[in-house]
């Protein structure tokens, strides 16, 4: 069995979740300078020309569905590990590290400056200074949305139709229809049909809101 797992190249390691050395291998490094460049001709696109921008990204990804946006600038690390659903939209740079699959429904929303690592690093120094990585997959159900300035860490996944709160870590699985916020990410609540009533009712006046805040306190 050893002597199997020494001929595996490092992105047959690096797919079997294993450590792989993801900074100094050859084919690792060229994989990424292809995406690098690919993601560089994306972002200098003209946010006018919607019809370029859509084409340059479904070069980069691995499988795309209808519609996708993203707003410049957006990055990742290999491409062809990340599968995007049906009218996916990301706001401004997004940052996707795709050492391991990151699979995404259809509907999602992220908002600016988020990042997807399915990429993390070994404790000890020796050997993260080896250039060593490991890389697991992380898989986003559809119509969730995800805040600004939210890290999603490798290996979670999120739940259909749940939203997470701007500024969260997220390194733990989040059920589906649900609110979840902070860091780490936690659930603070399921949504329900009383979240439809909320936007459909007339919204008080600012002076009100301001008082009902102001009375919450007391």
């Amino acid at each position: 069995m050893q002597k199997d797992l020494n001929k595996l190249t490092e992105r047959e390691k690096c797919e079997l979740g294993m450590l792989y050395d993801a900074n100094y291998s050859e084919e690792t490094v060229k994989l990424r300078l292809k995406c690098q460049e690919l993601c560089y001709d994306f972002n200098q696109i003209r946010p006018s020309d919607l019809k370029k921008q859509e084409e340059q990204i479904r070069k980069i990804v691995g499988k795309c569905g209808k519609s996708p946006v993203i707003t410049a600038p957006f990055h990742c690390d290999n491409g062809f590990n990340i599968e995007l659903g049906d009218y996916f939209y990301a706001n401004y740079n997004l940052i996707i590290l795709d050492g391991a699959k990151v699979t995404v429904g259809d509907h999602v929303f992220i908002a600016p400056n988020c990042c997807i690592s399915t990429a993390g690093h070994p404790l000890d120094a020796k050997r993260r200074n080896q250039g060593l990585e490991y890389a697991f997959p992380v898989t986003i159900g559809s119509n969730v949305w995800i805040g600004a300035n939210v890290c999603i860490l490798p290996g979670v996944t999120i739940g259909e139709g749940a939203v997470i709160g701007a500024g969260s870590v997220v390194n733990k699985d989040i059920p589906p229809y649900t609110v979840a916020v902070g860091n780490p990410c936690k659930v603070l609540r399921k949504i329900t049909d009383n979240d439809i009533l909320k936007y459909t009712q007339t919204r008080p006046h600012t002076d009100e809101i301001r008082r009902n805040n102001a009375n919450s306190w007391k």
